[in-house]
């Protein structure tokens, strides 16, 4: 892989939308990102327990003779990384990387810390969709299924599932109706879509959990330029037993949530915990736990440019244009990072990626318009 600055970058223009705060052209979240200790594994649990597709693989992607990784990804100059990206059921991509990096962090955030984080499998009967996760070897389950009594999501069914390669999953059976839904147009996303090889009853990624520093910060970021809509918030306070035997936490602990429509097949929780001995430094890309969400454009010069004049984001060296023959030869992206240093991306994928020469299963996306519900 040979990615370099792109020779007939296009006009940007740096004006806002019509439709208000957004970025220019977006479509729809287009994939996850999560930096893993052994991607190999990672994959492997992925495609056998969850039923992803393998769409490509990268690596290593590395510029040992300049500043590139620094400047375009936010990593130390000398970082090295492999990439998968995969299909994760009906209308997800999940990208995984496994970097070395001198001063690399091992340790993944824990979930309470900023930086935690989590992918949310919404199934039809959480039951039946648990009997079959914990029969793998490589799933911990945390507890037992929790029923929410109260607050907007009350009637939802959860519990949170911890794999043997580092990623925490939570299993989610939505109620018909939320009460939130009583005081709101908003709604956080509901997949109903098929996915014949994952876990019983799997319907789709419900949503995607990470952990802030601010809330009230990363809320207005999210619903502001980042172009969501506020679902509903949730406070409530976990005692020691409770935080051990559903989360895995082993101190007691206050959680602050707020629940972001993003485009038309995403929510993001975002949380902020109180509790002793919070790790409070954000993980970088290149260390274990590190991770990034990526959002289709058609044009990636023109929303890098509006990003740049945006307040709370920081684009990261310059649009890139991927000329190497390889799976994803023509790929546009570029990396920036939003408040408290969260790890984003704008990239443009066109159509006939030299990747589907190679396999029939394909990317989401992209959505007829960000606003497509």
């Amino acid at each position: 892989m040979s990615p370099t600055a792109p020779s007939d970058t296009r006009a940007a223009a740096t004006g806002r939308t019509a439709d208000g705060l957004s970025i220019p052209t977006a479509r729809n979240v287009d994939h996850y990102a999560y930096t893993v200790a052994d991607l190999d594994t990672a994959v492997d649990f992925c495609t056998t327990v969850l039923g992803a597709d393998v769409l490509y693989r990268l690596g290593p992607v590395e510029e040992p003779d300049s500043d590139w990784m620094a400047r375009q990804l936010g990593v130390h100059p000398r970082a090295s990384t492999n990439i998968a990206m995969l299909r994760l059921g009906p209308d997800s991509n999940l990208e995984l990387f496994q970097y070395t990096a001198p001063e690399q962090r091992t340790q993944a955030p824990e979930f309470t810390d900023v930086g935690g984080h989590h992918i949310g499998i919404h199934v039809s009967d959480l039951d039946v969709a648990l009997a079959k996760a914990e029969r793998s070897p490589h799933v911990r389950v945390l507890g037992e299924p929790h029923t929410d009594t109260g607050g907007p999501t009350a009637g939802n069914r959860w519990i949170h599932l911890l794999t043997s390669w580092g990623m925490r999953l939570e299993l989610r059976e939505l109620a018909t109706e939320l009460p939130y839904e009583k005081e709101t147009e908003a709604r956080v996303y509901r997949p109903a879509g098929d996915w014949p090889r994952g876990l019983p009853g799997s319907l789709g990624i419900g949503h995607v959990g990470y952990s802030v520093a601010d809330l009230d910060e990363a809320v207005a970021f999210f619903t502001g330029p980042m172009g969501g809509e506020l679902a509903y918030r949730t406070s409530e306070s976990v005692d020691a037993g409770t935080a051990r035997r559903q989360y895995a936490v082993t101190s007691p602990f206050r959680k602050d949530t707020a629940a972001i429509r993003l485009g038309p097949v995403t929510t993001v929780e975002l949380s902020s915990y109180e509790i002793e001995g919070r790790r409070t430094e954000r993980p970088r890309n290149s260390d274990v736990g590190g991770h990034h969400l990526a959002f289709f454009v058609d044009d990636v010069e023109r929303a890098a440019a509006w990003l740049a004049a945006t307040d709370g984001a920081e684009v990261l060296g310059e649009p890139q244009l991927i000329e190497d023959g390889g799976p994803i030869h023509g790929d546009r992206w570029v990396y920036f990072r939003g408040v408290g240093g969260f790890q984003l991306e704008v990239l443009n994928m066109p159509p006939g990626m030299p990747y589907e020469q190679h396999t029939a299963a394909r990317r989401f996306g992209p959505s007829p318009r960000w606003t497509n519900r």
